[in-house]
C-alpha cells in the first residue's frame, strides 16, 4: 500500500490534497509540525513514505522583494532538503511551482520546457526549487506548475470578490494580466492522479484550460452568484502599484499531459462554476449579504 507524506498541510492547497487522499495512509504535516530547512527533521518525516507532496510554500510575493532570504529559504533550500531525503528513502516527490518562473512576455501558452526567467524575487525562488527537484530526482520529481489559484481555505481572489461585492457598490479589476483560474480540488485531484499513473518526472503545467483576465473572472464571480457583472469594472495594472512586477501572460500550455495519456484540466469556466457551489463559497456570499 502507497504511503503518503504532506508538507504544508494546513495551506489551501494542502487541505485538498488530504481530501484528494481520503482513505489512503497519509501523514498530514502542517507548518508547525515541519520546518522543510531542518535536514535531521525531514528525513524523519519522509523515511516511511512512497509519495511526498509538497505544498509547503512562501507564497508572499511582494515581501519576497523585500526579504528574499526567507522566501529562498522555503521555496528553495527547503524543497532541496526535501528532494534529498526523498532520494535516500527512495520516495517521489510532488513539488507544485508557478507561471511566475516566466517573464510574461508571451502570447501562446508557455510550453513545460519554454525558457524561463522570472520577473521578480518569488519567481527565482520558486525556480531555484524547481531545479532542485530536477537536478535530485530525475527519475521520481514532478514539478507541477500552477497559477491564479482559488479554494475553499486561506484568501484568494474568488473569496476576496464574495466579500467585496457586500461592501462596495463597483470594483475596478485589472483587465491587462491573462491567466487560468485553477480551483485548488481540482489540482489537488489532478496531483494525486499523476502519481496513482505511469507518467514519466519531469514538469507538467497544472491550470485549467482556457484563458481569461482578472476582470474577466471577477465578472464570471458575480454572474454565477447572481450578482450583476456590471459592477466589476475594467482598469489597467499601472492603477495597483506593487513591489513586486507581475506577468501580463500566464497561460501555460498543457502538451504534456496527452503526452503521457492523460486529458488536459477541464476549462476554467466550468472549474469555478462548479467549485461556486461548494458551501465554503456559499458560506461567504451568505456572510457577505
Amino acid at each position: 500500500m502507497t504511503r503518503y507524506l504532506v508538507t504544508g498541510a494546513g495551506g489551501m492547497l494542502g487541505q485538498d490534497l488530504l481530501a484528494a487522499l481520503d482513505g489512503r495512509p497519509v501523514t498530514a504535516l502542517k507548518r508547525a509540525d515541519l520546518d522543510i530547512t531542518a535536514v535531521e527533521a525531514v528525513h524523519a518525516q519522509v523515511q516511511g513514505h512512497d509519495v511526498v507532496f509538497n505544498a509547503a510554500a512562501w507564497t508572499d510575493v511582494d515581501g519576497a522583494e523585500s526579504d528574499y532570504e526567507s522566501a529562498l529559504a522555503v521555496n528553495g533550500t527547503g524543497v532541496t532538503v526535501l528532494a534529498k531525503a526523498c532520494r535516500a528513502h527512495g520516495a517521489r516527490l510532488v513539488h507544485v511551482s508557478t507561471d511566475y518562473v516566466f517573464n510574461g512576455a508571451g502570447t501562446s501558452p508557455y510550453a513545460e520546457d519554454a525558457p524561463t526567467e522570472p520577473l521578480n524575487a518569488y519567481g527565482h525562488s520558486k525556480l531555484f526549487g524547481e531545479h532542485s527537484v530536477l537536478e535530485v530526482l530525475p527519475e521520481s520529481g514532478y514539478v507541477v506548475r500552477t497559477a491564479w489559484l482559488y479554494g475553499a481555505q486561506g484568501r484568494n481572489f474568488v473569496k476576496t470578490m464574495l466579500r467585496l461585492a457586500a461592501a462596495r457598490e463597483f470594483l475596478d479589476v485589472v483587465d491587462d494580466q491573462v491567466g487560468q483560474p485553477t480551483w485548488a480540488r481540482d489540482l489537488a485531484t489532478r496531483l494525486v492522479a499523476l502519481t496513482d499513473s505511469d507518467a514519466p518526472a519531469g514538469v507538467y503545467h497544472g491550470t485549467a484550460s482556457g484563458q481569461t483576465t482578472w476582470h474577466g473572472l471577477a465578472q464570471a464571480v458575480f454572474a454565477l452568484s447572481g450578482l450583476d457583472p456590471a459592477r466589476v469594472r475594467r482598469t489597467t495594472s499601472a492603477a495597483y502599484v506593487t513591489p513586486a512586477a507581475r506577468p501580463s501572460y500566464s497561460v501555460l500550455g498543457h502538451d504534456r499531459w496527452a503526452a503521457v495519456g492523460m486529458a488536459p484540466m477541464r476549462d476554467w469556466h466550468t472549474m469555478l462554476t462548479a467549485a461556486l457551489r461548494d458551501p465554503a463559497f456559499q458560506a461567504v456570499l451568505e456572510g457577505a449579504g
